[in-house]
């Protein structure tokens, strides 16, 4: 009888969407089941109910193999010019998803110039290894190695998200 009435709320639960579950310890150990965060405690998590979409769940088993072992981001700087929109549109033409960092900050460039040991703009990253100025024919060869198809299929939409 018990189970059944579990069962019935799970269910339920199921179908609810928009709401938010969160999962709480309390100060004795004992887990709690919420719409809200067990007042006074530290130790709650928020459960995430039912399949949220991932924006780059069409991109082709080539492509997102590539992008998990070697995600590529672009480093740029508001003024950058040409050079900058050359390495977009190559990334574009070959259906590289990619994030863009523009360094505004000088925070922002002084992290970049630690982790890059240079100053060239724009730059990218495949997986660990740096691309320091846009030379097409290196970006492409290390591209190619990293295992991102030569063209893409189609034109992604949003292939440029920012950097977090």
């Amino acid at each position: 009888m018990r189970s059944g009435f579990l069962l019935i709320c799970l269910l339920l639960l199921a179908n609810v969407q928009a709401a938010e579950l969160y999962r709480s310890i309390d100060k004795d150990g004992k887990v709690h089941y919420s719409d809200t965060p067990l007042e006074g405690s530290e130790d709650y998590e928020r459960l995430k109910l039912g399949k949220e979409p991932v924006p780059d769940e069409n991109l082709p088993y080539e492509t997102r193999r590539a992008r998990d072992n070697f995600p590529v981001t672009l480093y740029t700087f508001p003024t950058c010019g040409s050079a900058c929109q050359q390495a977009r549109d190559m990334l574009d033409k070959r259906g590289i998803p990619y994030a863009e960092k523009s360094l505004v900050t000088k925070e922002e460039i002084d992290a970049f110039h630690q982790a890059s040991g240079d100053s060239k703009l724009p730059a990218a990253t495949v997986g660990r290894t740096w691309l320091k100025g846009f030379q097409a024919e290196q970006w492409n060869s290390e591209l190619d190695f990293a295992g991102y198809p030569k063209t893409a299929p189609y034109r992604p939409a949003a292939a440029v998200k920012p950097a977090q």
